[in-house]
């Protein structure tokens, strides 16, 4: 695959996020399936595995050191921080030592004594941004973790934080369907030298064109409390993709090699992080890297799936509320 960098590592164009693997799309993959898929991408050449604190309540990163910590030399690593579950409930505390005990845990979870990229999974809005880097530029002088990452943040406040200790990557969610980080980050980005990561570069399944009965998810899954999944937008959205797997015909890819194709054309520091729970759609992810796209194709990809086109807004209001991101 193509080559990126964040901060002074080079990975590849694209990575995986693990949480499908224990977390938030109905019930997990058995264990040994989870672990077939994570053996499965090493060996196809990822080398960015993504997880955090936070997914399965601490479960995937479990899965990932058990299953990858004989191998840690073999690939990059990045978790998160910052927001964790607590007796079953999502809890976002950016306080310094918070920060410092997490990664302490997280580290004997994944079997190593050092992260690659550690990030803060979101801001705490109640602790200044500079206090939680500060504690996160602790651990990098101390050898815990090599680079720090944001999550979900503005650009403002990717400025702030990049202030006390450069920032080597911003992850936040970022395809056709979803195009907030034009209006800021996706830029600063590239002016400060730090990696934008992109999660969800399917649309959450969307892209894929495999979802079209949102009736037909688990009841767990998290798409069903999303906006644009909804009874009254889904099936407005659903009319665009039609128009959209003839332009990946025509470009002779799947639809979601044409949303990867279309996410690495919008900057090289641009990564994309797609999560999967099964090996056939990561090998179909994995081809989207190698997938040449002539402009044209880009352009009318472009012009038909994007903010003024998708019905619904990306988080519902309660959501929303926990990020920082520039909204249209």
């Amino acid at each position: 695959m193509q080559s990126r960098r964040i901060g002074t590592q080079e990975v590849a164009s694209i990575g995986l996020g693990c949480m499908n693997l224990s977390h938030a799309y109905g019930t997990p993959p058995p264990r040994e399936a989870a672990a077939e898929l994570l053996r499965h991408a090493l060996d196809s050449g990822v080398v960015h595995f993504d997880t955090a604190a936070l997914y399965g309540a601490t479960a995937n990163e479990t899965l990932v050191g058990e299953v990858l910590g004989s191998r840690r030399d073999e690939f990059f690593l990045a978790s998160k921080c910052g927001m964790t579950s607590v007796d079953g409930k999502r809890v976002i505390d950016g306080r310094p030592e918070t920060l410092k005990a997490t990664c302490e845990d997280a580290l004997r979870r994944l079997r190593t004594g050092h992260i690659d990229l550690y990030y803060l999974h979101r801001w705490d809005q109640d602790i200044p941004i500079e206090d939680s880097v500060g504690a996160l530029a602790e651990l990098v002088q101390e050898g815990k973790i090599g680079g720090i990452g944001l999550s979900e943040v503005s650009a403002a406040t990717l400025r702030r934080a990049h202030a006390v200790h450069p920032i080597a990557a911003l992850q936040t969610e970022y395809s056709l369907w979803s195009r907030n980080p034009e209006l800021g980050t996706l830029a600063a980005c590239a002016e400060l030298g730090t990696a934008f990561v992109a999660f969800s570069p399917l649309g959450r399944g969307f892209l894929t064109g495999k979802i079209r009965d949102v009736a037909a998810l688990p009841e767990t899954d998290i798409r069903r409390a999303m906006p644009r999944f909804s009874a009254a937008n889904y099936p407005r959205n659903l009319e665009l993709l039609d128009q959209f797997a003839g332009l990946a015909g025509e470009a002779g890819c799947t639809p979601a090699q044409l949303a990867i194709a279309w996410l690495l054309h919008q900057g090289e520091h641009v990564i994309a992080l797609p999560g999967t729970t099964g090996v056939p759609h990561l090998d179909e992810d994995l081809a989207g890297d190698a997938v040449v796209v002539n402009e044209e194709v880009l352009k009318r990809a472009d012009a038909l799936i994007n903010e003024q086109t998708v019905h619904g807004p990306r988080y519902s209001p309660a959501m929303q509320a926990d990020v920082d991101t520039e909204e249209f």
